[in-house]
């Protein structure tokens, strides 16, 4: 497979036509299945991992056999590689670097990546988890951590994503934050 550095989301309100669209999209790429699973209000959630090519096609493929279910398809091109990482909670985490978090919130699953992409590219941050739909009525989340102007600077760029979109939901940046709060958020 050629270099991953794009991800493809599918939403979906009907589940059956997810594992229709997910099989779809496995056979129509060469892409890589990073999540693929039932969501809050009973909806179906795909991403994959690919070049850009080979997600574009999944994708199209995907949306073709959805039809009337498909609510969002998206495409994110170029992704920082931080990105992959904190879907999968997998960061390894500098404690030096916990100076301060900052959260972003969004109404949908699929636009939460894009906010985490624009936020880490835009300054100094370590995104620490990027939450996709699960326990909160199909919305997403992103934590970073980093100094405060940097924080600051990524929650401003991926807020201003987000609410370009029209899916801003809240965002937040804490100085000097206490510890207990790292355990919930990584």
């Amino acid at each position: 497979m050629s270099e991953i550095n794009s991800i493809g989301l599918i939403e979906l309100s009907s589940v059956a036509t997810g594992f229709l669209v997910q099989d779809t999209m496995l056979k129509a790429g060469s892409v890589q299945m990073l999540l693929s699973r039932t969501i809050c209000s009973g909806k179906y959630l795909i991403v994959v991992s690919g070049d850009v090519t080979s997600v574009q096609a999944a994708l199209l493929a995907g949306a073709a056999v959805a039809g009337a279910s498909l609510i969002e398809r998206r495409q994110i091109a170029r992704v920082h590689p931080s990105v992959l990482n904190a879907i999968s909670q997998s960061v390894d985490v500098d404690p030096s670097q916990l100076r301060s978090i900052g959260v972003v919130e969004t109404f949908s699953a699929a636009s939460i990546i894009e906010v985490a992409d624009a936020a880490v590219k835009s300054a100094n941050v370590t995104l620490l988890r990027v939450h996709l739909a699960m326990a909160l009525g199909g919305k997403g989340f992103v934590v970073m951590a980093g100094d405060v102007a940097s924080v600051q600077a990524a929650v401003a760029a991926g807020a201003k994503v987000a609410g370009d979109d029209g899916m801003l939901v809240g965002k937040g940046v804490i100085p000097a934050p206490a510890p207990e709060l790292f355990r919930d958020y990584i």
